[in-house]
């Protein structure tokens, strides 16, 4: 049972990497009081730039075009978020439909530019981020092996942009104001600050971890663009209310997420599940998630005016 444990492990964790950033961009999104949907959408256009950049850059750059090709999905993320931002904050559409509209035409545009590129629709790299061990702590007993073996580099970034998120938002004067916007954009707006710059801030940031978490999913365990990220959005999503909008609670609820989605795709390999039909096992994710969001609806706590429309005009 240990071999099993300690073999699923860090499989988990690659695999939780990017629910944690698509995540965080939704805790900056909602937190100042705009809704996004549209995660999964950003998280396309991370993944389809990421994949155009490494697969262009790779024969001249080397390892450098991988790091080169996160930072371009970022950027990509944050640049479509503004669709989404301006949409939503300037012109008062409705959240939700304003995300999902980031949803189609992301898929759409991204598989259509891939067809074009490629004529297959799809983006192949040959070059991602190998697995390492970290030295000495990879040693520790029981500990070692589950969380510092077979490592990536973009989890430790994650990590350390976890920890710069929190900082960030309850630390930093920035925090404070995005939370009040998020809370009492009113009473923010009467004691000076402005609403919609806070708003579009929390809106970039997110489209920025989106994106980066489309391109985590590209360098680790995929290795191509082929139009989807499987519905890591929503989960995140999911994640995201389970953990009851704190980075602290986001981080355990994407693992538990992560390690449930782990476990469905190397079940063939476990003797105890391998005989459960395959249906089943591929559902189990999204059933938990639905599950988690059933039990744990009344214990947690939106910020007041998430999805509120902001008009400065009104009081």
């Amino acid at each position: 049972m240990w071999d099993i444990i300690s073999g699923i492990f860090p499989y988990a964790i690659a695999y939780t990497i990017p629910l944690l950033a698509a995540a965080l961009g939704g805790f900056f999104s909602e937190r100042g009081g705009v809704v996004n949907i549209g995660l999964e959408g950003l998280m396309v256009i991370g993944n389809f730039v990421c994949a155009v950049v490494i697969s262009r850059l790779q024969p001249k750059l080397g390892t450098g075009a991988i790091w080169l090709g996160l930072a371009m999905a970022a950027a990509a993320g944050l640049v479509f978020s503004v669709l989404h931002a301006f949409a939503s904050i300037s012109l008062c559409a409705n959240q939700v439909i304003s995300g999902t509209a980031i949803n189609m035409v992301a898929s759409a545009l991204t598989v259509f530019l891939a067809r074009t590129m490629t004529g297959s629709g799809n983006v192949r790299i040959t070059l991602g981020f190998i697995p390492f061990d970290v030295p000495l702590l990879s040693a520790i007993p029981i500990l070692g092996p589950l969380f510092f073996t077979k490592t990536y580099a973009t989890t430790w970034l994650m990590l350390a942009i976890l920890a710069l998120s929190w900082f960030v938002m309850y630390k930093t004067r920035f925090g404070l104001r995005l939370r009040a916007c998020g809370e009492h954009p009113h009473a923010a707006d009467a004691a000076g600050i402005n609403v919609y710059r806070m708003r579009y801030a929390g809106v970039l940031i997110s489209g920025a971890l989106a994106g980066l978490s489309g391109g985590a999913i590209l360098v680790t365990f995929s290795g191509e663009f082929n139009g989807t990220v499987a519905g890591l959005g929503f989960l995140a999503l999911a994640a995201l209310i389970f953990g009851n909008w704190k980075p602290l609670g986001i981080l355990g609820a994407t693992f538990f997420f992560g390690f449930a989605a782990t476990l469905a795709n190397v079940s063939q390999v476990v003797p105890a599940v391998s005989k459960i039909p395959g249906l089943v096992l591929k559902a189990f994710p999204y059933v938990v998630t639905i599950l988690a969001l059933v039990f744990f609806s009344k214990t947690t706590q939106a910020p007041k005016a998430d999805g509120e429309i902001y008009d400065a005009g009104k009081r």
